[in-house]
């Protein structure tokens, strides 16, 4: 049963990526929400132990397990051991992602691969196998009105070209097709899909532009809203998606960038 400021109460949140920036701050929402969370990282075990304690001091509960979501085997492994600690799984945050920016003309195989290994076929795995529970559990009456939630994390990228990564670009705009495939796919098993493409955040991927004042200021000349974003300003958006309030949502892109895909450059 679901107590005041508790929406996520009795609920379990996988959250790959969960050892900093985004995905720390959706983690950390969740499980102030009454989630248990399983926080997924690659190689930051101490940002995880961060993101775990931060839960815990907000009186939550937490595990942490480390896991490269390119690889089938440990993608698996993430979700049996979130059975085993809490007996099965509600929502889904596929946040895993990195950069290897190039252009064209300079960007390797293996930085191609990479990044689409990681930031596409990462999200495809996680979304099988949480659907695999999904559709085995159906709705749990009491829960939630759905039988699971899946929540892509995508990027304004998914819609804006970005010369220099077009590796990137090109795992987020697969990203868009997917959610809304899956979210066709599944919505007879009462299972919601869908995605927050986040502009200008704070995070570590983006520190040297928005510490410096030059990059700041560059920063926000594309926002119209004027100002940068914070990993809260996500959370709240996925806590939301993955509340009942957002029951009829699915199939969804929301766009959680202060204006950024309406090209303010044109405002001149």
């Amino acid at each position: 049963m679901k107590t005041e400021n508790k929406r996520l109460e009795g609920q379990v949140a996988v959250i790959t990526g969960a050892s900093s920036g985004i995905g720390q701050g959706i983690a950390i929402a969740m499980g102030r929400e009454g989630a248990k969370v399983v926080i997924n990282y690659y190689s930051d075990e101490e940002g995880a132990n961060y993101t775990k304690s931060e839960i815990e001091k907000a009186g939550g509960t937490a595990i942490t397990i480390g896991a490269n979501v390119s690889k089938e085997d440990e993608v698996q492994k993430i979700f049996e051991t979130a059975r085993e600690a809490f007996g099965t799984i509600d929502i889904l945050v596929n946040n895993a992602g990195i950069q290897q920016d190039a252009s064209l003309l300079e960007m390797s195989l293996e930085q191609w691969q990479k990044v689409i290994s990681t930031n596409l076929t990462g999200p495809f795995l996680c979304a099988k196998e949480a659907a695999k529970e999904f559709v085995k559990n159906g709705v749990k009456e009491g829960v939630s009105k759905a039988a699971g939630k899946i929540i892509f994390i995508s990027s304004v990228h998914d819609i804006i070209p970005w010369g220099g990564r077009v590796n990137y670009t090109a795992a987020k705009g697969g990203v868009m097709m997917m959610m809304k495939t899956l979210a066709q796919e599944l919505a007879s098993d009462r299972i919601r899909v869908n995605s927050i493409s986040p502009g200008a955040i704070k995070t570590d991927i983006n520190k040297k532009d928005w510490e410096s004042e030059e990059g700041k200021q560059k920063m926000l000349s594309q926002i119209p809203y004027g100002r940068i974003g914070e990993p809260e300003d996500i959370a709240k958006v996925a806590v939301w998606l993955a509340t009942d309030e957002a029951d009829y949502v699915t199939g969804a892109t929301i766009y959680v960038d202060g204006g950024m895909v309406l090209y303010p450059s044109f405002n001149e």
